[in-house]
């Protein structure tokens, strides 16, 4: 496929809400692949920095905030039914947003979750109110089965989005060709137990360096620091399995909704898992609660939701680039109050890659990855203000913005509900080397060897043994 396909045509108006490294990357995107003329699209933009795609596009900006006190006006001043509301903020109510969407038939696109600002660390709140299990059930509460309403596509980037698309192909090259693709959520799941897959990480390894080192005082990452930081000090969360014998003392349970994860009392930031990637090898990566984690588990559901047949356990597994690494490490040691300098990394990294894909585990071939490999001169040459990062968030969510202008009535969904095949179409042409890769890995390999550590070596693929510490 051409990477300058024209994927849907747009007559209306878009807002782009916020306007940072992923927005950025994703203007070029919009443009080429839409069929539609900058004039019709309007950022939202607290401040007038990083504005440089959108001068260079022609594409008109406005420096305002929403709030709990503004949005509604705002929006309806510049939205009407048809138009589309693409959301790629932080601090600002998503659910809020949505409901006003559905009530003025404007369709709207997110790549996370996001709440009011101050509840992510708001310790009156019960740790339960704060995940992103929480905001999941409160978006989905939204929905009206039966109902005619616009299109709203939620968690739609890299992870969560573009992940359960690979997840799918990965199954298929699991089960072997000529095997056709399951028709329904229940039939994916029963793929998925017969496979014997108990275990999926989405296993991210970014190695990006920076001709300009972290210097003390500053948190520097790939992507949003207000959005990593948001997330990296969430309860830590995981889709919880039906193999799982050993439920962690830390451990928090849902009692209502899906029921399809956990969460444990200390942040993501804080815990780190064994994993795997086919160029990194084995390494320690932080269990980053990622609304991916949750979904999937819940799409894999067979049976009770309180007593499933089968369930995988599901999570993130993610190694930062090595300044964002240190960049927690600080902020830790500072006990969770961000450093005062931020930086986003782009124009100034000289090598690396980002290698994301989902793990796959327990089946008969042991551990199979799934994913794209993209170096930041790869992502560079194939679309402007874009590092391997941004643009594996970007190209899922210009392809959902265009599955959505085309499908304009289809409610609330979620990337697990969306066809795995048309949207990988899309973006594969952004996502540089897509590969597999089969490994006789287990979290169990060369254990105790210095010491003595809790484990289940009865079965590699109890959550027990991934866990570090």
């Amino acid at each position: 496929m051409d990477t300058h396909d024209r994927h849907a045509s747009f007559d209306g108006r878009l807002v782009m809400l916020g306007f940072g490294s992923i927005g950025q990357a994703v203007l070029p995107l919009l443009l080429r692949h839409i069929d539609m003329r900058p004039g019709q699209i309007e950022i939202l933009k607290p401040s007038k920095s990083g504005l440089d795609a959108a001068a260079e596009y022609g594409v008109p900006h406005t420096e305002l905030k929403l709030s709990r006190d503004n949005y509604v006006a705002e929006l309806e001043r510049r939205l009407h039914p048809g138009d589309f509301l693409l959301n790629l903020s932080v601090d600002v109510s998503s659910v809020a947003l949505m409901q006003w969407c559905r009530e003025h038939e404007v369709l709207y696109l997110d790549a996370a979750t996001e709440p009011w600002p101050g509840t992510y660390t708001d310790r009156s709140m019960p740790a339960a109110e704060r995940t992103n299990y929480h905001m999941r059930e409160q978006a989905l509460a939204l929905r009206r089965p039966g109902e005619r309403q616009p299109t709203a596509l939620i968690t739609l980037g890299a992870n969560p989005g573009l992940v359960s698309f690979l997840l799918k192909q990965a199954l298929l090259d699991l089960a072997g060709p000529g095997t056709s693709a399951p028709a329904d959520r229940q039939a994916w799941a029963r793929l998925a137990q017969d496979l014997g897959v108990r275990v999926i990480h989405v296993a991210e390894r970014d190695d990006q360096v920076s001709a300009t080192r972290k210097q003390a005082g500053e948190f520097v990452n790939t992507w949003s620091v207000a959005g990593f930081v948001s997330e990296a000090l969430q309860p830590a969360e995981l889709g919880w399995g039906t193999h799982e014998r050993h439920l962690p003392r830390d451990a928090g349970q849902h009692s209502q909704g899906c029921r399809a994860a956990i969460y444990l009392e200390r942040p993501g930031a804080a815990t780190q898992v064994r994993t795997w990637t086919p160029l990194a090898g084995p390494q320690h990566a932080f269990l980053v609660t990622h609304a991916e984690s949750i979904s999937i588990a819940d799409h894999f559901t067979l049976g009770d939701p309180a007593r499933p047949q089968y369930r995988p356990t599901v999570h993130y597994a993610y190694h930062p680039c090595d300044d964002a690494v240190l960049s927690l490490h600080e902020l830790a040691g500072r006990q969770w109050r961000l450093q005062k300098d931020k930086r986003v990394m782009r124009d100034e990294i000289t090598s690396g890659r980002d290698e994301l894909g989902v793990l796959l585990m327990g089946h008969e071939r042991g551990a199979y990855w799934y994913g794209s490999r993209l170096s930041t001169d790869e992502a560079r040459a194939l679309c402007p203000y874009n590092t391997a990062t941004s643009l594996q968030v970007a190209a899922p969510i210009m392809a959902g913005v265009a599955w959505a202008l085309k499908h304009p009535s289809q409610g609330i969904l979620e990337a697990d509900d969306l066809p795995f095949d048309e949207m990988l179409a899309m973006t594969r042409p952004y996502l540089g080397e897509v590969v597999g890769v089969f490994s006789d890995w287990t979290p169990l390999e060369h254990r105790e060897s210095l010491f003595s550590e809790p484990i289940d070596p009865s079965d590699p693929w109890q959550f027990l043994n991934f866990r570090v510490g």
